[in-house]
C-alpha cells in the first residue's frame, strides 16, 4: 500500500444537470502519446471496496468505521502506486449479469436492451461491445473466464446457446459460459462445462480438479504468448473474468507457484490444464494463505484467500508483461462487477464433488463495503461502489488517487479513445483518458441506476438504522450537479411531477459516502433541486421492449409498463420552437477513411471543418448544403431541438440515403431515440423502439412526451464514394 500523501484528487467533472449542455472538448491531445496499447481488462466477481487493501488510505479518513481485521493484496496495491486509483467508481447496476451487460454493450441500465434488473443468461443485445470495436479497431480480441450474459440457462450448452462471446465480437473464448459455472471454483468437479470456442473441453480438467482462478489466469498467460509469437505488431484486447471471490467460498488446491511471467507461475500445460491441477501438489479445496491463517472464521480465511489468489495472479500477469517486454505497451484495467455478497455456497447438490456447502460470506468481518452502507443489490455505495485501478506505465499518472465519479458505461469510450478509434454515439460513456493521462479536457459523463429486486436489504449492525431491511424493489439512481439522487420502492402510481411527486433521497457522498445526511428539504436542496432530478430520470432512459424474461428471472418491475410510461419526458421550459419543426445547429467532420460506426462528435479528436444553423421540418433533409459539398467520407453534428405539438406517445424513425455505409443515430435528450447503425441497411427505416438486436421481433412501445420544445443530438456519416446525395430524415409521429 502507498501512502496517502501521494495521492491527489484528479478533475474529471460530473455530469452537468442542463439537459440542454453541449460542451466542447479540448484538441487532440486526449489520445495518450504514442502507439495503440495492449489492453487487459480483469473483472472479479462480487469483490467489494473495502477488500481492496489500498482503497482504506482513503477509507479510513472518514472515521466513521474501525476496520479490525485486514488481508493483503500486495500486486493490486502495487498495481495502484504504479497508476490510478478510482476511489468513486461505479458498476452499472449492484448485480453480475445486468452490471456485464452494461460494461459490455457501453450503455447504463437505462438503455440496456435486453438484461435488465435481475436477468440472467440472457443474451447481451446483438449491438457494439467491447469485443466488437476493439476488433474493428484492428485489435485480437479474447474473453477468458466468466460470460454469464449469453441467452443459456443451467445445464444448457454453449453449442446450442444465443449471444456467445464470438457473436459477440470476440475472435475466442475459454471458460464457462452460464452464470451458474461461475458458481463453481473448481467447475469439473461440479459437473458445469467449461468451453473453448464452441467445443467442450470439460475432459481435459477431469484428472487434476482445475481450479478456475488458476485455470484461467495459465489460459490468458498462454494467448498472451501466443499473440506476441504469431503478430507481434497486433495490439490485444483481453476480458478476463475471474468468477472469484463468488461463492461458493472454495480454495486452491495449493500455494501460488514461485516465479511467475514467461517460465514461472501458473503454466498453460500441452494436456489442456493449468499445472497446478495436479493431486500430488493437495486435495481441492485445501489451501488457506498463509497470511491468512489466523482469521478467526472458516469464511473469512477463504474469502481473504480466494482474493490473495487473485492478487497473486496479477502479479503473474504483469511479471509474463515484462518478460515479453510490453510492460509499457499495456493498458491494464482491475474492478469488480459489484459490491461483496454475504451468499452461501450452493457447489454441494446431489452428484457434486464436495460433500458440503461452503459457508456464507460474512462481508462485516473485514468491512468489505469500505466505510459505506450497502451489499449486492444494494444501491447504496457499499453495493455499487467498486475497487478500480488503471495501470499504463508512462502514460497513465502513477500514484493518482481519483475521488470523481465514473462509471461502468465509460470503458468502452476510454478503451475506443486508448486504441485511436472513435467513441461509438450509442454508448453512454466518455473517455476516461484525460482523467488518467493528465493530458487534455475531460469530457462530463453520467452517473445511472435503475434496479429492482423481490427482497429487502441486510439488516447489519454497523449500517446506519434507516439503511437496514429497507426494500431492494425499484431503486433508481440519478446524478445531478455532482450530487447522488437515490428513489426507492417506487410503485405503478409514482408521480414525477405535481403534488405527491417522487422525493428523491440527495446525498454529498464524497464527503458524506455511507449516506448519513439526506440533504432534501435543506437550504439549496428543495423542489428546485428535487425537479432537476425527476426530469433527469426521465430524460436519461427508455422503455424496455426485448423479450420476456425467463420464468426463473426475478424483480424485473422496471421493465414493466409502470411509473415511467404515466410520466412524459419534460420538454425544455426555457426554449421554444415551432410544432414539428427541428431548430439548432450543426459541425461538419471530414475522416481520411470510412467510420465503422456512427461516432460521438462531441467527442472526436477530428476537426470540425465547418458549421452552421439547422431549420426544417420533420420529414425533411436535416443534411446542409455545406455536408452535399463536401467530398470522401464524412459525418456530421446536428444538435437541437424539436417541437411537440401534444403531448402522447410517440414514434420517431430515421432514414438516411441509400448509398454503401451511411447511418446515424439519434438522441432525445440524454435518452437514445433511434439506432440506424450497427446492422442498419443503408436507405431503410429505422424507428425507435428499443428491441433491435434483441430476441423480440417487433417492438411496441414508443416515447411519452411532453408538448413543447425537446432537445435532440443526431448524427450521421456517409463512406461519400457514391453519387448518391446524401440525405438524412429525421421523422415522428403520435401514436392514436
Amino acid at each position: 500500500m502507498f501512502p496517502s500523501k501521494n495521492f491527489f484528487r484528479c478533475a474529471l467533472a460530473c455530469v452537468a444537470s442542463a439537459p440542454f449542455a453541449f460542451p466542447q472538448l479540448g484538441a487532440a491531445e486526449n489520445a495518450a502519446a504514442g502507439a495503440r496499447p495492449n489492453v487487459v481488462f480483469v473483472l472479479v466477481d462480487d469483490m467489494g471496496w473495502g477488500d481492496l487493501d489500498c482503497n482504506w488510505a482513503y477509507g479510513e479518513k472518514f472515521k466513521n468505521r474501525e476496520r479490525k481485521n485486514r488481508f493483503r493484496t500486495p500486486a493490486l496495491d502495487k498495481m495502484a502506486s504504479e497508476g490510478v486509483l478510482l476511489a468513486r467508481h461505479y458498476t452499472a447496476c449492484p448485480v453480475s449479469a445486468p452490471a456485464r451487460a452494461s460494461l459490455m454493450t457501453g450503455v447504463h441500465q437505462g438503455h440496456t436492451r435486453q438484461v435488465r434488473d435481475n436477468t440472467f443468461d440472457t443474451p447481451i443485445a446483438d449491438v457494439h461491445t467491447l469485443g466488437s470495436v476493439m476488433r474493428e479497431a484492428g485489435y485480437a480480441t479474447a474473453a477468458i473466464g466468466k460470460w454469464g450474459i449469453g441467452g443459456v440457462g443451467d445445464g444448457s450448452t454453449a453449442a446450442t446457446g444465443y449471444g456467445r462471446p464470438r457473436e459477440r465480437g470476440f475472435d475466442y473464448f475459454y471458460g464457462v459460459f452460464d452464470h451458474m459455472a461461475g458458481h463453481y471454483h473448481y467447475p469439473a468437479n461440479g459437473g458445469r462445462r467449461v468451453w473453448e470456442n464452441e467445443t467442450d473441453v470439460t475432459a481435459k480438467l477431469k484428472s487434476g480438479f482445475a481450479y478456475s482462478t488458476d485455470l484461467f489466469t495459465a489460459r490468458a498467460k498462454d494467448w498472451i504468448v501466443q499473440q506476441k509469437k504469431t503478430n507481434p505488431r497486433r495490439p490485444f484486447f483481453l476480458f478476463l473474468a475471474y468468477p472469484a471471490p463468488h461463492g461458493s467460498l472454495r480454495v486452491p488446491n495449493c500455494a501460488y507457484p514461485e516465479g511467475g511471467g514467461l517460465r514461472g507461475g501458473v503454466q498453460w500445460t500441452k494436456a489442456g490444464t493449468v499445472n497446478t491441477a495436479d493431486a500430488k501438489r493437495g486435495a481441492p479445496d485445501s489451501y488457506i494463505h498463509p497470511d491468512n491463517e489466523g482469521f478467526a472464521t472458516d469464511a473469512a480465511r477463504r474469502h481473504s484467500t480466494m482474493i490473495r489468489r487473485v492478487d497473486d495472479a496479477m502479479g503473474d500477469l504483469f511479471k509474463l508483461l515484462k518478460d515479453l517486454k510490453i510492460d509499457s505497451e499495456t493498458l491494464v484495467v482491475f474492478t469488480s462487477d459489484n459490491g461483496p455478497h454475504e451468499e452461501p455456497g450452493n457447489d454441494a447438490r446431489a452428484n457434486d464433488y464436495f460433500a458440503s456447502a461452503s459457508p456464507a460470506q460474512d462481508p462485516s468481518f473485514f468491512k468489505s463495503y469500505g466505510m459505506m452502507d450497502g451489499i449486492k443489490r444494494d444501491c447504496f455505495e457499499g453495493g455499487m461502489r467498486v475497487p478500480a485501478i488503471v495501470r499504463w506505465p508512462g502514460r497513465v499518472q502513477k500514484k493518482k488517487l481519483c475521488t470523481e465519479p465514473s462509471q461502468f458505461h465509460d470503458w468502452m469510450a476510454t478503451l475506443a479513445d486508448a486504441a485511436g478509434a472513435e467513441i461509438p454515439s450509442r454508448s453512454d460513456g466518455v473517455s476516461l483518458l484525460p482523467t488518467l493521462t493528465g493530458v487534455g479536457t475531460q469530457f462530463p459523463g453520467q452517473i445511472y441506476c435503475e434496479y429492482s429486486f423481490g427482497g429487502n436489504a441486510s439488516q447489519r449492525g454497523d449500517f446506519l438504522p434507516a439503511h437496514r431491511g429497507v426494500s431492494r424493489r425499484n431503486q433508481l439512481v440519478v446524478w445531478v450537479d455532482g450530487f447522488k439522487g437515490l428513489a426507492r420502492n417506487l410503485n405503478e402510481n409514482s408521480k414525477f411531477s405535481g403534488p405527491g411527486a417522487v422525493v428523491f433521497e440527495i446525498y454529498d457522498t464524497l464527503k458524506d459516502p455511507q449516506e448519513k445526511k439526506n440533504l432534501a428539504g435543506t437550504p439549496g436542496f428543495g423542489e428546485e433541486m428535487q425537479k432537476k432530478f425527476r426530469e433527469k430520470a426521465l430524460r436519461s432512459r427508455r422503455a424496455f421492449d426485448g423479450k420476456d424474461p425467463q420464468s426463473y428471472t426475478r424483480g424485473l418491475d422496471f421493465s414493466q409498463k409502470t411509473f415511467f410510461e404515466k410520466n412524459p419526458v419534460p420538454a425544455l421550459g426555457n426554449v421554444s420552437t415551432p410544432a414539428d419543426a427541428v431548430a439548432g445547429t450543426h459541425k461538419i467532420f471530414l475522416a481520411k477513411k470510412p467510420f465503422p460506426w456512427v461516432p460521438d462528435f462531441r467527442q472526436t479528436r477530428l476537426k470540425c471543418e465547418t458549421s452552421g444553423k439547422i431549420a426544417a421540418n420533420r420529414g425533411e433533409n436535416l443534411l446542409p448544403k455545406a455536408f452535399a459539398e463536401k467530398r470522401g467520407p464524412r459525418g456530421i453534428l446536428i444538435e437541437a431541438t424539436i417541437g411537440v405539438a401534444e403531448a402522447g406517445e410517440y414514434v420517431f424513425t430515421l432514414r438516411t440515403d441509400a448509398a454503401k455505409g451511411s447511418r446515424a443515430f439519434a438522441h432525445l435528450h440524454d435518452a437514445q431515440l433511434v439506432d440506424a447503425d450497427r446492422n442498419y441497411v443503408a436507405g431503410a427505416r429505422a424507428d425507435s423502439f428499443m428491441n433491435l438486436g434483441t430476441e423480440n421481433p417487433k417492438g411496441t412501445r414508443g416515447v411519452f412526451l411532453e408538448a413543447g420544445a425537446h432537445a435532440i443530438r443526431v448524427e450521421y456519416v456517409c463512406d461519400g464514394v457514391s453519387a448518391t446525395a446524401p440525405s438524412l430524415v429525421l421523422d415522428w409521429a403520435k401514436r392514436r
